[in-house]
């Protein structure tokens, strides 16, 4: 039997205390019986020793399967993904931000719906479950969940976290959608245009989620809560193009 690859994308802009961590927990992943990883880390233009420190840990851990890619100028966290989506040649992709918020070792929780059977993406939520959450931001957790509500209206889904990281998809039906956000929009974009691909088999699984404050490196902040709004509007009623060649690639 041939197994199925698991390609992860990380986007990675300043992030040169957390890189290694990140790969270093990424490459000890012991994944479900018949997956084998990709990592795949595209640096988006940074401006201290992120590339340093990938290209070390890359030229230190020369048996893993890390490929990495650099974009000319800062274009922003959502276009640094597309060009990592274009590298995957795994069977499924899932995003993993290049800090330590989120822990890789609940990647098997995401694959197994697609292992089954049952799923095309699942979507890691950071409020459902029992796993550890660690207490930050009351005014984050409700936006979240503002964002969410107002997607879900228009997108007819019952997410709980449309604005999680942890997202997996079928490769192919991610590579066939017309992507254009290039920062934080991304989200609620791929939540409208997936939710939009005929049949597709949405799931949802609860994670851990060890947040950071904004002196520990945290970037996002309320402006890009609006442009959140403004992006749910635009892919949901204004821009309803969804796929690249008019459907889902075979």
């Amino acid at each position: 039997m041939v197994g199925k690859k698991l390609s992860v994308v990380i986007a990675a802009y300043n992030e040169e205390k957390t890189i290694k961590a990140i790969l270093e927990k990424l490459i000890s992943v012991e994944l479900m019986p018949g997956f084998s990883m990709e990592i795949i880390v595209v640096n988006d233009c940074s401006t201290d020793g992120t590339e340093k420190e990938v290209k070390e840990f890359i030229n230190g851990h020369k048996s893993s399967d890390i490929k990495y890619f650099a974009q000319p100028v800062n274009m922003g966290k959502g276009a640094a993904l597309r060009k990592g989506f274009e590298e995957a040649t795994g069977d499924y992709i899932v995003i993993q931000d290049a800090d330590t918020e989120y822990d890789p070792e609940e990647f098997n929780k995401l694959l197994k719906p697609v292992d089954a059977g049952f799923a095309d993406v699942v979507y890691g939520s950071r409020f459902m479950g029992g796993s550890p959450h660690r207490i930050l931001f009351f005014w984050h957790s409700v936006g979240n969940k503002l964002l969410t509500t107002l997607s879900n209206a228009f997108t007819n889904l019952n997410l709980t976290d449309m604005e999680t990281c942890y997202k997996l998809f079928d490769a192919k039906m991610l590579k066939s959608l017309h992507l254009k956000e290039n920062r934080f929009g991304f989200e609620p974009e791929v939540t409208a245009k997936i939710a939009r691909v005929p049949g597709v088999r949405i799931y949802e699984v609860g994670i851990s989620y060890y947040g950071r404050t904004y002196e520990e490196g945290k970037k996002i902040n309320w402006k890009d809560g609006f442009r959140a709004i403004y992006c749910i509007l635009k892919y949901n009623i204004f821009d309803r193009k969804t796929f690249k060649n008019g459907k889902v690639k075979s």
